[in-house]
């Protein structure tokens, strides 16, 4: 058995200044104003369709995401329907096979220190839950039958593609001091690599969701 912590990592690399131009390129087709592109307007005209609300020029860009998390989290994020999703199946995954280490892994709860009882009562869940799931694998279940006893922190992937107007979107509600604690403890970092990486479009969403 192997507990992780949640992470994520970019399927494609955004290049910040080019989403922009982009943006900028597409959205002055609504006003005719293409002969007012100029070198670094492109950031002034992202905040001016920010400012005004015309975010459906956003869908022009998206941007793609791997995301490791329990699916207990994945349940979560697919219900941002204007996204393409990819997940790894528990129908076709064999974890009792020598790509997966022969082990279930499971992605460690932010509620509890390690010493915690409750994180102690938690890992012999997992424990067992393993134990169950190779039992039912010898026993001549398919993988497709023996996930029946995978719980909702078993470790999987999700791949997540989204324009920049649903990010927007995502990461109003996730990074929310209302969210749940587990999707915001991925959210909110990401939410600030995404403003690292691409200047203006994210720059007014903070942390509360607001």
């Amino acid at each position: 058995m192997k507990i992780i912590s949640p992470y994520y990592e970019f399927i494609t690399e955004p290049d910040g200044e080019k989403i922009l131009e982009t943006i900028e390129k597409c959205g002055r087709t609504c006003y005719k104003s293409e002969d007012r592109i100029t070198e670094g307007s492109s950031r002034k005209f992202a905040a001016m369709i920010l400012k005004g609300g015309h975010e459906s020029v956003l869908e022009h860009e998206k941007i793609s995401l791997r995301i490791i998390c329990d699916r207990g989290v994945t349940h979560e994020i697919v219900r941002h329907r204007l996204a393409s999703y990819s997940q790894e199946s528990t129908r076709y995954c064999n974890y009792s096979k020598d790509k997966f280490g022969n082990e279930l892994t499971f992605i460690r709860p932010p509620f509890w220190a390690e010493d915690d009882e409750c994180m102690k009562l938690w890992e012999a869940a997992m424990a067992e839950a393993e134990k169950a799931y190779f039992a039912l694998l010898a026993a001549g279940a398919k993988p497709e039958e023996a996930r029946d006893v995978l719980p909702t922190s078993v470790k999987t992937e999700i791949a997540v593609t989204m324009n920049i107007r649903e990010w927007r979107h995502f990461f109003k509600l996730r990074t929310s001091e209302r969210a749940h604690p587990q999707i915001r403890e991925i959210a909110v970092p990401m939410l600030d690599d995404f403003k690292k990486r691409i200047p203006v479009l994210f720059d007014d969403i903070d942390v509360s969701g607001t």
